[in-house]
Parts: structure tokens; sequence; C-alpha cells
């Protein structure tokens, strides 16, 4: 009987860890039809309060700050002229109620003098999430273009670890 148990504790912590990497694949995956439609309160819901948004270019602190930035050029500029944030298969490692994700982004931005698209921005990306009243929240995104600098190729080499 007690291995039986011990096989039922088992499949059930499994599928426990299957829902988690699922739903911060739900969460992550939805920043970038948000920020591309310029819904920023949609954008803002996927963030816990005392977010902080890294990128090499500058710091957002505060959930308000993020959902602002949204809302604010140059972002408008770029949904305007058209744009697409795309993000690669995630690397999910979750512990208890927190999780490390890495991935590639890419920004795509629409050529004004033709109907093709650019690859604008190419990132190394870490999110750190956290499971709030249930729900998994990005708390941390540090976000790095991959222009050959070791910062941003350690973002990537940390997910193997």
């Amino acid at each position: 009987m007690a291995d039986a148990d011990a096989r039922i504790d088992a499949l059930v912590e499994r599928i426990r860890l299957l829902e988690d990497k699922a739903a911060i694949q739900e969460t992550l995956s939805a920043y970038g039809p948000a920020v591309d439609a310029g819904d920023a309160d949609a954008v803002g819901a996927l963030w816990t309060e005392d977010a902080v948004y890294d990128i090499d270019i500058r710091v957002m602190e505060g959930n308000d700050a993020i959902t602002e930035m949204v809302r604010t050029r140059p972002h408008q500029d770029y949904i305007t002229e058209g744009c697409g944030h795309l993000m690669d298969p995630v690397h999910i490692r979750v512990d208890g109620d927190t999780a490390v994700a890495t991935c590639h982004s890419l920004l795509l931005r629409r050529n004004p003098d033709s109907d093709s698209f650019r690859v604008w921005r190419v990132t190394a990306n870490r999110f750190d999430m956290r499971r709030v009243d249930g729900t998994w929240k990005i708390a941390r995104r540090t976000a790095r273009v991959l222009d050959g600098s070791e910062e941003a190729r350690a973002l990537l080499a940390r997910a193997s670890r």
C-alpha cells in the first residue's frame, strides 16, 4: 500500500509540475499579443505589483511603469507602424512558488517602404516568475540584446544549469 501511495504522490507531483509549466507558458505567450495590440491593462495583468523590467536600454520598476510603457512613445509608434513581439519556446524551471523561464525574443518591425518586416532586436531573456494568489506572474524580466556581449550569452547559459 505504501508503494502505491508513493507512486500516486509522484504522479500528482509530476502533474502539478506540468500544470505549472503550462500556466507559465500561457502567461509569457500572452505578452506579445497584448503588447502588440496596445492592451496596457492586459500587459500589466501579467506582472506582479513590484515587478522589474530590466531591458538593456532602460529599467522599469513597478507594475504601473510597465503598464504605462505600453501607452506611451515609442511603443505606440511601433504599433502604428507595424510590429510583432515574438518569443521562441521557453525553457522553464519551477521551484515551488517561483520559477525561472529563459528564451529568445524578437521584435519585428514593418518596413515603411514595403510590406516586408525586419528583425529589429534579438534578445536573450530571463523571466523570474512568482505564483501570486494561484496565478503565475512575471516578477522580473531581464532582457539583453544579443550583440555578442558576455552578459547576453550568460542569460541564456543559465537555462541549462
